[in-house]
């Protein structure tokens, strides 16, 4: 009896081996070939699922952002909503192996897509999904209790710059950006964010 394949769980494990290879060789061992025999494929058999190189690239990026995504959307609303924002942004951040993969290789992707078009419509699209997701948070934050000196467009701007700035230094720099700290960075700018203002 043929052994049936689901689609979509090679197309994922496709790209997984694209993230390996970023991490382990950086884009130079990044190749049509590479990535099949990563994958445990032939280069002909890469092509039953990717049309292009190009594809395999988007849709290993794009697995990136649906993985995140998925994570946030799974979370249980709490009682507390600045717990539920902590545990939201703490899904963005790299406190953890599986996060530290996705931060280095969705770097990788950003570089890549200063000179690749269609990366780069993805890129700007995320970037975009992430500007939304802040100002949301920043809203559930302030809603039961609102600050009329808070500028909430700015606010979720901060929130969106200090993930970013984050993620980065946990990248470049794992040994003076580790998990505690980011905690604390986050949790005393929420912290701030929900503030009494004073006289």
């Amino acid at each position: 009896m043929p052994k049936v394949v689901d689609p979509q769980a090679r197309r994922a494990a496709v790209a997984e081996a694209v993230w390996r290879l970023i991490l382990s060789r950086g884009w130079e061992g990044v190749s049509v070939r590479s990535v099949a025999k990563e994958a445990g494929l032939s280069a002909g058999s890469l092509r039953h699922y990717f049309a292009t190189q190009s594809d395999v690239l988007v849709f290993a990026m794009q697995l990136v952002i649906d993985r995140v995504r998925d994570r946030v959307q799974a979370l249980e609303l709490q009682p507390d909503p600045a717990v539920t924002v902590l545990r939201a942004i703490e899904e963005l951040l790299p406190l953890d192996a599986e996060r530290r993969a996705e931060a280095e290789v969705w770097l990788a992707f950003t570089v890549r897509a200063q000179t690749e078009p269609t990366l780069r419509a993805l890129r700007d699209t995320s970037y975009e999904l992430l500007q939304d997701l802040c100002q949301q948070l920043v809203e559930v934050l302030t809603r039961h209790d609102p600050r009329d000196d808070l500028d909430l467009r700015v606010e979720a701007e901060r929130l969106y710059a200090l993930i970013d700035g984050l993620v980065v230094h946990c990248v470049i720099r794992p040994d003076r950006a580790t998990p505690p700290l980011m905690r604390d960075v986050i949790a005393r700018h929420l912290s701030e964010l929900t503030a009494a203002r004073e006289p």
